[in-house]
């Protein structure tokens, strides 16, 4: 693994709460990149890429699947439903997309069982109005097992005898909490272990170790693409916690999910829509209520990919952005959705954080409570009355448009080097002549060579 592998890598994440249009930045990237790799979380994410009249909605396959030339990769730090990867890899190949020896998955990778979705549940119930907003399914009991060291990893669905013993008498463990803590009904062990047995045999022939493939990519000097999962603010340690997601996303858990050393993750591309969303509980401090959150709502179409949950919107956060940016070590920002703002008479950002009693925090704080009493300061910017849908030239931008894109950068001290103006793949544009725009540009003109190959 020599260390010119750096150069060859990108590592795209999000840089909010997720949904900010990761999925659409890796498929724009990923015909560039002959290894593509998802490093994070599980089925509770979801990536959205259009391309054309063509739709696809992924939550465990990285989105560089979508494109013939790439091999892609799941990570060990990742949690896997057998059943959500099997159906997911027939919804691909009946819609064209050819699967087969184009992707590997960690044995280390921990399994999702039907009963830990069914623990998620119970326990969400449980909280009652101190939700956090869980997706349902599994996600947070699986992390749990690992960390207690009895969870059931992927490798074990290629030995047929052990995956049935241990499955049997985790699941077993399992019902008697669903039983004694929160009286619900158990799941039918003898269905689930027979669901489990069918996905096993078809996922067997994917299970491989991905550090050592990855290595042979970086010899022969292939360029590596790495793709997270939700987002900076919703990372296990540095996000508002406890309304986070149960793995870390930050940039080095890459490194520790494929078992690489750090210097092969190459610059970090942090993912940013031009507002704000959430989705479930959790303090959200820019939130904004009534016609304009509707508005940016709609015209966003933010309702969750995996859920169908209608997302919380609100003003961009440049504060969080700030941390974001710092505690991810972004080289730069893909800004996403900046047509949804199109038509807006204002646009406010938070630019601070004001305490109840008079102080200024500079970056979010450790305990996500106190985010309920904070009122931001804004800064008002003027909307401009031109539309910005499908522009791919920065000049073509209006003026309104180029000089909101400026104070994005003098606030999080973080270049802008993409912009995102309508869903589509090809409704992008790159701006800026730094290093990192320019292998951007490079990227999108394989794509481009690719869409318009026979």
């Amino acid at each position: 693994m020599k260390g010119r592998s750096s150069q060859q890598a990108l590592l795209v994440l999000g840089g909010q709460w997720g949904d900010e249009g990761k999925g659409k930045v890796v498929d724009l990237l990923s015909a560039g990149f002959r290894a593509v790799v998802r490093y994070n979380g599980g089925h509770n994410a979801g990536h959205t890429v259009k391309f054309g009249d063509r739709h696809f909605a992924l939550h465990l396959v990285p989105s560089g699947i979508i494109h013939g030339g790439s091999r892609c990769y799941m990570g060990a730090c990742m949690v896997v439903d057998p059943l959500a990867l099997v159906a997911e890899i027939a919804d691909l190949e009946e819609k064209g997309v050819d699967v087969n020896g184009r992707l590997t998955v960690s044995p280390r990778a921990t399994l999702i069982l039907p009963t830990h979705q069914a623990l998620d549940v119970a326990r969400e119930r449980a909280r009652g109005t101190s939700s956090i907003g869980t997706t349902g399914r599994g996600i947070g009991p699986a992390y749990q097992d690992l960390a207690q060291r009895r969870a059931l990893r992927v490798g074990v669905l290629t030995e047929p005898e052990q995956l049935a013993a241990d499955a049997v008498a985790l699941m077993q463990s399992h019902n008697r909490e669903l039983d004694l803590l929160f009286a619900a009904p158990p799941v039918d062990i003898e269905q689930s272990l027979r669901s489990l047995q069918d996905a096993a045999r078809m996922l067997s022939p994917l299970v491989g170790e991905i550090g050592p493939a990855l290595g042979r990519h970086a010899e022969r000097g292939d360029p590596i693409l790495f793709e997270g999962a939700q987002g900076i603010m919703l990372d296990l340690y540095h996000g508002t916690y406890p309304y986070v997601t149960s793995s870390s996303c930050l940039p080095g858990a890459a490194a520790v999910s494929c078992g690489i050393p750090v210097g092969m993750l190459g610059p970090a591309l942090g993912v940013m829509k031009a507002y704000v969303t959430r989705v479930g509980g959790g303090p959200f401090p820019t939130e904004i209520e009534g016609a304009v959150g509707d508005r940016l709502r709609e015209r966003g179409n933010e309702f969750g990919t995996t859920t169908g949950r209608p997302r919380r919107c609100g003003w961009f956060d440049a504060v969080a952005a700030r941390y974001a940016a710092r505690v991810g070590g972004l080289a730069g920002v893909a800004l996403m959705k900046l047509d949804v703002l199109d038509g807006l008479e204002e646009i406010r950002v938070a630019v601070g954080y004001r305490t109840a009693d008079g102080r200024v925090l500079a970056e979010p704080p450790a305990d996500a409570r106190k985010l309920e009493d904070i009122e931001p300061e804004y800064a008002t910017l003027p909307g401009w009355g031109a539309t910005t849908r499908g522009i791919t030239k920065e000049g073509d931008l209006p003026p309104a448009a180029r000089a909101y894109l400026e104070f994005f950068e003098d606030h999080l001290g973080v270049p802008i080097v993409l912009v995102s103006t309508g869903p589509r793949r090809e409704e992008t544009l790159i701006r800026g002549r730094s290093a990192l725009a320019d292998r951007l540009r490079g990227a999108v003109h394989t794509v481009e060579e690719a869409a318009a190959a026979p």
